[in-house]
């Protein structure tokens, strides 16, 4: 057996493992790197499945163009001399922003660099975007404003030093496995734990307090913890004076916030409230940790703000066991953030706007580039609808099954004058295109991805990707070259170079010093060792600033008419879109059919039975999916994951933005069950 070392593709938790292939090239399994300071010697269930998808037969070996309405295969050159005259022709006929580039969480540091490059220098537009938009944007806009930097403030190691875990948000033992073990093994040394979901998940069997608030009353919640730290004195006081400003704004915005009118939005109880306020509050250090239940809302960011209040208030920042810990959905959604796969910033986030970095890039790239900041993707999915975009380029992402409203965006990829993807399976979304280009997935092309906690780490080739794919570095360098560009890249490790040589947060990374563990950013040389704890001394942005908020209700709730409310989310067997764990064979086993969960009551109520087939409608579509009866989910709301195509739950969610980072409301939106 030949073992290669590589990261996982699945969470951002940021796993090591090693794939387990024979002389003929072909995958056998995956064992867990037993050294890896992430990983430690253990791999989630769909870690010690990360080989299963890799050889399916329904990987896409050839290029295809649609010809007389039906994808045929063609040889690359004509493939991608198609795809640089459609995106060109559009861009010169209509404008630059007319066309719009989506990267993907998925794929290496190098590649979201590159389209990034290809989007600004090669046709002109600040329109990149990828899956961040409908995750973690809120997560980026609220803390770049609070802290100076929207990434997770310490790492995975602080779980063994701290003394409180507060999990709202987040159901992390089914979304981020090993993280979620870290929070249990903390509980049982003797760490308290407060989680705040309205579901019975996992970790709320090992709470000293479990917090089932009504979904998107959080504001309310984290306001009202505040006000009772004021109010009893429990406030970090140095640190409040030396560390932060506008603390006056903050106190007085908390005023309206008593135990009384937050119960009465929350559903919680006063005593409830006034107990977690303590709790946190009478830790030494507390961590917070937070997920997609926090951040995809219409006020998303303002419940990052929160967030970061409470941290700010109780001085639980910049050290060892406390901090500011978002996870991060995908393996490398940091990663893409970091690299510029964003509207309105270059790689380490240096604004497109500002000119003094945008005559950097543009001596770097030798072009000039644009400088208004372009369109987040759920804007884009938009515009396309109204006719105003007229040409996509998507790598690696699966919006008709991922973005929240999936009539209208089918509506928005079906009315593009030109659709071109880049995958490695024929997704729902490739099924649209009038191009797609097959890629090489993880374990067969070389590359860097960074993991929730800003860890830099190597993903590496162990085999060779089907028929005539290529890695997505490659396809991106083809197109650069025909945008009249210098792409002439041996491999990633010279395109980290240039990465580093123009960001200076990853100044100090290089393949040779990525051999073993990593390096998590900054690490601004190389000489230096990187940045475990963020803030130690001083904020990034200087002094921690306090950004009051106030309460603002979900932008759809049930009535007589929808009269539940739908969550979303994930399941512990399946990933995203589904598009690697369903073609899992044994994952695929696990779960295999759409599922909604609903209460007990509920269900009596509508005469409906365990496993029984039933009707979900909102205001935006109706699916079908097997009912699960079961107290996790509270009455008056139900539960469905949007892993299923054929049960997607995204036909149902509410495509309200929040105003600040384009996020849709996945989270909370009205529905009705009915029994088929």
């Amino acid at each position: 057996m030949k073992t290669t070392l590589t990261t996982c593709p699945y969470c951002g938790t940021g796993c090591n493992l090693y794939l387990l292939s024979d002389d003929s090239g072909r995958l056998n399994g995956v064992e867990p790197a037993g050294n890896h300071s992430v990983s430690r010697g253990q791999l989630c269930l769909k870690g010690w499945n990360a080989h299963a998808f890799v050889e399916h037969p329904e990987r896409l070996k050839a290029p295809l163009v649609r010809k007389d309405g039906k994808l045929q295969p063609v040889d690359w050159q004509t493939a991608l001399d198609l795809i640089d005259e459609k995106l060109g022709g559009i861009a010169a006929n209509h404008g630059p922003d007319s066309l719009m580039f989506l990267s993907s969480a998925k794929v290496s540091n190098e590649e979201n660099y590159l389209l990034m490059k290809l989007a600004r220098a090669g046709y002109g537009t600040n329109n990149i975007d990828h899956c961040a938009r409908l995750c973690h944007s809120s997560t980026v806009t609220a803390l770049v404003e609070t802290l100076g930097s929207g990434a997770m403030t310490n790492s995975l190691s602080c779980f063994e030093e701290t003394e409180l875990i507060f999990v709202i948000g987040s159901n992390t033992t089914e979304q981020h496995p090993l993280i979620g073990s870290r929070i249990l093994q903390a509980v049982q040394r003797g760490a308290e734990l407060i989680v705040a979901d309205s579901r019975k998940i996992r970790l709320s069997r090992h709470a000293d307090l479990h917090l089932r608030q009504q979904n998107g009353s959080d504001v309310a919640l984290l306001c009202g913890m505040m006000r009772q730290i004021l109010q009893e004195g429990l406030e970090d006081r140095d640190f409040i004076e030396l560390r932060t400003e506008n603390f006056a704004a903050l106190q007085a915005s908390l005023e309206p916030f008593t135990p009384e009118y937050v119960s009465g939005i929350t559903g919680l109880m006063p005593k409830q409230i006034i107990e977690a306020a303590r709790l946190f509050a009478n830790a030494d250090k507390a961590m917070i940790v937070y997920a997609m239940g926090i951040t995809q809302h219409s006020h998303g960011v303002d419940n990052v703000r929160a967030i970061s209040n409470l941290a700010l208030l109780t001085g639980n920042l910049g050290r060892p066991g406390s901090g500011i810990n978002p996870l991060r959905g995908q393996n490398n959604v940091q990663g893409a953030c970091d690299m510029g796969a964003l509207p309105d910033v270059y790689s380490g986030y240096q604004r497109v706007a500002e000119p003094r970095i945008r005559e950097k890039f543009s001596r770097a790239w030798g072009v000039s580039l644009p400088e208004t900041p372009g369109l987040m993707s759920t804007h884009a999915i938009e515009a396309a609808a109204a006719g105003k975009l007229r040409g996509m380029l998507i790598l690696g992402e699966n919006p008709l099954i991922s973005d929240a409203n999936q009539t209208q965006v089918q509506q928005a990829l079906e009315t593009l004058d030109f659709l071109a993807v880049i995958d490695i399976f024929p997704t729902e979304t490739a099924q649209l295109a009038d191009v797609i280009l097959p890629a090489a997935c993880y374990a067969e092309k070389e590359g860097s991805f960074t993991s929730t906690e800003r860890r830099i780490q190597r993903g590496r080739k162990a085999l060779e990707p089907p028929g005539s794919a290529q890695a997505d570095w490659q396809i991106i360098c083809e197109l650069l070259q025909r945008r009249g560009l210098k792409a002439d890249y041996p491999g990633p490790a010279e395109i980290m170079t240039e990465i580093a040589t123009l960001t200076p947060s990853y100044g100090g990374i290089s393949y040779p010093r990525l051999a073993t563990d990593g390096l998590q950013w900054p690490c601004p040389d190389s000489e230096h060792s990187g940045t475990p704890i963020l803030h130690r001394d001083r904020c990034t942005r200087g002094k921690g600033r306090f950004s009051p908020v106030v309460y603002r209700p979900p932008a759809e709730l049930p009535d007589a008419d929808y009269p539940l409310l739908l969550n979303t989310g994930r399941t512990g067997v399946h990933w995203h879109s589904g598009s690697m764990t369903r073609r899992s064979h044994l994952l695929d086993r696990e779960e295999r059919c759409a599922f909604v969960e609903i209460n007990p009551e509920d269900a009596s109520k509508d005469r409906i039975i365990e496993r029984q087939q039933v009707n979900i409608s909102s205001r935006r579509g109706t699916i079908r999916c097997a009912a699960r009866i079961t107290d996790k989910v509270p009455t008056g709301q139900i539960f469905i994951p949007f892993h299923f195509a054929e049960g997607a739950a995204n036909v149902l969610t509410n495509n309200a933005l929040d105003p600040e980072s384009g996020i849709p409301e996945f989270k909370v939106c009205a529905v009705r069950i009915a029994p088929c």
